[in-house]
C-alpha cells in the first residue's frame, strides 16, 4: 500500500516485467530528486528474495541502495521506523530477501502493525484485514511511511531517522 502511494506521487506505473523482472510489478522514475525503481514482487511474500535479486541485477543496483518497506509486529500500529540491517525478527519475507541478496545490510522502512491480541498466531494476525479503528488511521500511516521513504532518499538514514523517529 505504501508502494502505491509512492508510485502515485512519482507518476510511476507499475507493470509486469520480463526475464529477470518477470516475478514483480515494477516501474522507473524519479522520487525525492533521485532515480528509483519501485517494485512489488508478485510471488508469495516468503519468496520475495528472488524477484528482489533479479531486479537489483537487471538495474545494476547495489544492495546498499535497496529500501524494503515492510510490516513490523514489534512496532505499535501507526508507527514508522527506519534502520539499516539487523535481524529478520521472524519475518519470512525479510529472511528470503537477506538470503537472496547475500546479507542484511539494506535499508528498511518498518511500518508498525503491532502485536496480535491474546494468543492469536502471528501468521494469522498479519494476514487478517485491518480493524475498523485501524482503517480510520490507515491512510495517514501510509502517507507517513511514504514520507519516510522520501526522507530516506533525500537525507540519508541518520537525517531521516532524526525526523521520523519520536524524541524521547
Amino acid at each position: 500500500m505504501v508502494l502505491d502511494v509512492l508510485a502515485s506521487r512519482a507518476g510511476i506505473r507499475l507493470a509486469a516485467g520480463k526475464g529477470a523482472r518477470a516475478r514483480a510489478l515494477s516501474g522507473e522514475g524519479r522520487l525525492a530528486g533521485r532515480r528509483v525503481v519501485l517494485a512489488r514482487p508478485t510471488t508469495y511474500m516468503n519468496e520475495s528474495g528472488g524477484p528482489v535479486r533479479g531486479l537489483l541485477d537487471y538495474h545494476h543496483l547495489p544492495v546498499e541502495d535497496l529500501v524494503v518497506v515492510h510490516d513490523e509486529l514489534d512496532i505499535p500500529f501507526s508507527a514508522v521506523r527506519l534502520k539499516r540491517g539487523g535481524g529478520e525478527g521472524g519475518h519470512n519475507g525479510l529472511r528470503s530477501i537477506s538470503r537472496s541478496v547475500g546479507g542484511k545490510d539494506y535499508l528498511r522502512v518498518r511500518v508498525g502493525i503491532g502485536r496480535p491480541p491474546g494468543r492469536q498466531d502471528a501468521a494469522d494476525f498479519v494476514l487478517k484485514d485491518f480493524s475498523s479503528t485501524e482503517r480510520k488511521e490507515l491512510d495517514l500511516l501510509l502517507v507517513e511511511a511514504a514520507d519516510a521513504v522520501e526522507l530516506l532518499l533525500e537525507r540519508g538514514l541518520e537525517g531521516a531517522q532524526n525526523l521520523v523517529h519520536p524524541r524521547t
